[in-house]
């Protein structure tokens, strides 16, 4: 009979087992190792890294623009010609990378408090590089479709950036255990001496980060000015087809204080309600005029027009995720809406003495009224009954002569210009893109008396941040979204935001300096008992063969050794084991 003596039982370390077998597939004991990370695994980690970096920023660029997911599924289906909400997949897949890479980096981080060696798996290294091509690609696609979007990065941080800062500190805060731990470790002085001066430059530059924060909500509170007003653009897109008296009829619902809408004139001379240079999107015409669907909505006459639905595309795209959720009442009141002329928008702005803001498009070259679509649309407003003082004109073909007609018009420029060329030209209001203008501008255009209207403001964040900096107006596809909101999200004084940082500061830098204390105080304690540093792998060892005394004490030395490591002595082990007798004689018949 043969008798097994196992030289030592090792506890399990599950943890262990899991962090490494899903960074690097190594779930045996024997796989693992503490040795240095080879020169190819660091490349590897430092792609991960660069990988996670530009995922965070892709990620937070996505969530941000949920401002204009509606601009973007149309510059989609501009250049696609179906409609879609592209974001959906976008997002999706944008979630799904950044959760899977900052596991992964997760794990990577844990190897190396553990002080396990990373050698990052090749399935692994397949995912990272797939999530780092696909965010390349789509970065160079969103540069090249939807350039301007970039700007709501800077614009955003401007809300979220005490926030954000305050995240950023509590995190290098907590990494300072792990850097600790590897300074403490660290045998070559120069290899400690730069991990801590890294460190230190990323912690210093975070702490006096809040001086290059700029945010217009950290004022005085006492110097708000009035919540901005909320014109409806295109009424309110998100409740019901655009640019139709449903639509206009469910902004006012809302409170909104002006209504703005595209303006397109048909081949018989009757302005009408039209965002798209076709009919596609929003109509049916593919159904009643299946031979003239890709021509210009301009070339059609009114007669042509009123045959057209434009509600029922509403109910099937469902473009804001919003039709779901209506009334049997509301869906048939949707489905029968038709093409808006200007005159039923300027009678209805004028039965609710609101104010209408005009955009209007010229009509081709060879259109019947491409030389006096001015003074069509012109006599349409005039007749309306709508008081000139509520209309918001914005083209500059023939303004002079606009002016002398219909003095009242607050005329209005889409070109951004200097206060001083506004009011030369006459022009005392300006409607841009929220993008286009900074904090410094908005309160010179405010100083110099000149009215200024920011499209499209669809989230609470950016109403917010534009209302703080004294914005006199937005224009909102979401009225209903910015009826909930009777204050900025956030308001601090500049007094309170100093006492934040500078507490946050002090509390980090404490807590930093009491983690390398422990750490160091730990190592000590190890180095003063012998004890060295070395989480050991577990090991069972099993006589059940002969085996010679010369591998029996080479046996032994392995064991001693990689024991010593895991935090007992040589003494001990030769005492608790009896290795003496762990001899040839041990085993018997």
């Amino acid at each position: 009979m043969v008798k097994h003596q196992p030289l030592q039982v090792y506890e399990r370390q599950l943890c262990l087992s899991c962090i490494t077998g899903i960074y690097g597939c190594r779930w045996k004991r024997y796989q693992r190792s503490h040795d240095n990370t080879t020169k190819w695994e660091l490349l590897w980690s430092i792609i991960l890294l660069f990988t996670f970096s530009l995922l965070l920023i892709w990620s937070y660029f996505w969530w941000e623009a949920d401002n204009d997911y509606n601009e973007f599924n149309w510059f989609l289906y501009n250049n696609s010609g179906e409609w879609a909400d592209g974001t959906v997949p976008i997002l999706a897949t944008t979630a799904a990378g950044f959760t899977y890479i900052a596991f992964l980096m997760v794990l990577a981080l844990c190897h190396v408090a553990l002080g396990q060696q990373l050698n990052l798996h090749w399935l692994h290294k397949i995912g990272v590089t797939a999530s780092l091509l696909t965010t390349i690609v789509g970065i160079i696609s969103v540069n090249q479709t939807w350039t301007q979007e970039w700007d709501i990065i800077p614009i955003s941080l401007q809300a979220t950036g005490p926030f954000l800062h305050i995240g950023a500190l509590a995190a290098a805060t907590a990494l300072s255990w792990i850097v600790a731990g590897q300074v403490a470790r660290a045998e070559k002085t120069i290899f400690q001496v730069v991990v801590v001066l890294l460190y230190l430059s990323v912690l210093l530059g975070l702490y006096v980060l809040p001086l290059y924060i700029s945010s217009p909500c950290i004022m005085d509170p006492r110097t708000l000015k009035p919540r901005p007003e909320v014109f409806g653009h295109q009424g309110a897109p998100m409740l019901a087809p655009e640019n139709t008296l449903w639509s206009f009829q469910r902004a006012l619902q809302m409170n909104v204080t002006g209504l703005e809408a595209d303006v397109a004139i048909s081949v018989d001379g009757v302005p009408f309600l039209m965002h798209d240079l076709t009919l596609r999107r929003t109509t049916n015409v593919d159904e009643v005029f299946p031979d003239r669907k890709t021509k210009a909505a301009s070339r059609f006459n009114w007669t042509d027009l009123q045959q057209l639905n434009a509600g029922e595309w509403f109910l099937k795209n469902d473009p804001f995720w919003t039709a779901s959720s209506m009334s049997q009442k509301e869906r048939n009141l949707t489905s029968k809406q038709r093409v808006c002329s200007l005159e039923q928008l300027l009678k209805m702005a004028s039965d609710h003495n609101i104010t209408v803001v005009v955009r209007l498009r010229r009509p081709p070259r060879d259109h019947p009224f491409n030389s006096t679509w001015i003074n069509e649309t012109l006599q349409v407003v005039q007749n309306s009954g709508l008081l000139q003082n509520l209309v918001m004109w914005t083209p500059d073909d023939e303004r002079e002569q606009v002016k002398q007609w219909a003095p009242g018009f607050i005329q209005t420029s889409l070109v951004k210009r200097s206060p001083e060329n506004l009011h030369s030209s006459g022009i005392s209001g300006l409607l841009l893109r929220y993008n286009q203008v900074n904090t410094d501008e908005i309160t010179n255009f405010s100083k110099n008396n000149i009215s200024l209207t920011l499209y499209t403001v669809n989230e609470p964040w950016l109403f917010s941040m534009l209302w703080c900096s004294g914005v006199s107006a937005v224009s909102s596809e979401a009225p209903h979204i910015l009826r909930k909101v009777p204050s900025p999200i956030w308001l601090m004084s500049p007094r309170n935001y100093r006492l934040i940082w500078v507490s946050a500061d002090l509390i980090s830098f404490a807590v930093v300096i009491g983690i390398f204390i422990l750490q160091n105080y730990h190592m000590i304690r190890y180095r003063m008992s012998g004890i060295r540093s070395y989480n050991p792998e577990q090991i069972m060892l099993s006589a059940a063969v002969r085996t010679s005394s010369r591998d029996i004490n080479v046996m032994k030395e392995k064991l001693i050794f990689s024991e010593v490591r895991n935090g007992g002595s040589a003494e001990e082990l030769y005492e608790e084991q009896c290795f003496d007798s762990y001899t040839n004689q041990s085993i018997s018949q």
